[in-house]
């Protein structure tokens, strides 16, 4: 091993979309490895998240602590950042920054023209899902920025780790503010390829087939894409978590990752035995409760309970093939249990139904209800 290899940083930043922000895998990556990282750099290995959950309820991830790093927030609170510090609620409760980014919508266009001059990163097609996790990552990046100048010095070793597309302004902004900062960009699968899975096109054995940025204009996702891209080919490494999507990258992004990191996560997050039964106990007698509200029926205390959950991509996360079992399973005549499925994928809603709601304190199970099957309000059906 050479001595470049033995090095460690000083500082680690971490960010993702999905610090104390449960959205998907990500989330369970790095709450799992958290533990190992900070035994080797303790409170040095910083996360940092976005303050998504500031208008809404209490975030149950996220212990704020307003004593660490007094000084430098009161400090970058003055040069206009607004930051929540603590730690995530999890077993090693690593320190987090919240950043807050919606000061930044006023000026957007002047920040995505400053990177469309400095990387030709392709903003002006982006919607909501792009603004909002691009001014993250920017954000952010202005965080690690303002933290290296009150804090650390030109021998401090400093390393920026950002996950995918949505905080991929940070690395670009790092680079040409903080060149010192050594910046990882992982990405976990690429945009391109989720949109062509997504739109049941063969993707793997096609590769050869696909040129990127004609796809990412017939996706509609030419402004992640761009993102992508530049963050890719500005870090200085990148990853990503398969073999297979290392194919992927170097095809679409043209970049061969420079290690590839396989995607896990450490099982210390799953309860032990009793405990996981009795959690299994409590949320089991609140699914029943919550589906005979729905039905306004007495089911079965045996019924099986089928439930499917994860991002938003009906293809993607194989919500068509559970939907499809599930049929199967209605015109199997030689069981006669109870079975019943359950999408839970968080969606535009409007909150639970009231009639639900009220159903739950109320049931009449003598009037059954008739197609319902919805327990929130959405929008976009």
């Amino acid at each position: 091993m050479t001595q470049q290899q033995k090095l460690k940083p000083d500082y680690l930043f971490e960010t993702s979309w999905e610090i104390c922000n449960k959205v998907g895998g990500i989330y369970t990556v790095v709450s799992t490895k958290a533990p190992g990282i900070q035994k080797m750099l303790e409170d040095n290995y910083i996360l940092i998240g976005p303050d998504v959950w500031k208008e809404t309820d209490k975030n149950p991830d996220f212990i704020e602590d307003r004593y660490i790093y007094r000084s430098w927030r009161e400090h970058a609170e003055a040069q206009g950042l607004r930051i929540r510090i603590g730690r995530w609620n999890i077993e090693s409760n690593p320190i987090v920054f919240l950043v807050d980014f919606t000061p930044y919508f006023q000026i957007k266009d002047k920040i995505f023209a400053n990177f469309w001059e400095t990387y030709q990163l392709d903003s002006i097609s982006g919607q909501w899902d792009y603004v909002e996790p691009a001014l993250f990552g920017y954000a952010a990046g202005k965080v690690i920025e303002s933290f290296y100048e009150f804090n650390l010095t030109s021998h401090d070793r400093i390393v920026a780790h950002f996950h995918e597309w949505m905080t991929g302004t940070g690395v670009l902004y790092l680079r040409d503010r903080v060149p010192q900062v050594g910046c990882i960009f992982t990405t976990h699968a690429t945009a391109i390829g989720r949109a062509v899975a997504g739109n049941n096109l063969p993707l793997y054995g096609e590769y050869i087939n696909y040129q990127a940025d004609g796809l990412a204009r017939r996706f509609d996702i030419v402004s992640k894409f761009s993102l992508e891209r530049a963050a890719a080919q500005s870090s200085d490494a990148f990853t990503t978590v398969s073999d297979i999507t290392a194919v992927e990258c170097s095809r679409f992004l043209s970049r061969q990752p420079d290690v590839v990191t396989p995607n896990g996560f450490d099982d210390s997050f799953v309860p032990a035995p009793a405990e996981f039964e009795n959690r299994r106990g409590m949320a089991r007698h609140k699914i029943m409760q919550v589906t005979r509200a729905l039905f306004n029926a007495d089911l079965p205390d045996d019924s099986l309970l089928v439930v499917n959950s994860g991002r938003y991509e009906f293809r993607n996360k194989g919500i068509d093939l559970f939907i499809d079992a599930l049929a199967s399973l209605n015109n199997n005549k030689k069981s006669d249990k109870t079975i019943i499925g359950f999408i839970t994928v968080p969606a535009n809603h409007s909150g639970p139904s009231e009639a639900l709601l009220a159903r739950l304190n109320d049931p009449d199970f003598n009037s059954p209800t008739s197609g319902e099957y919805l327990t929130h309000g959405l929008f976009d059906q």
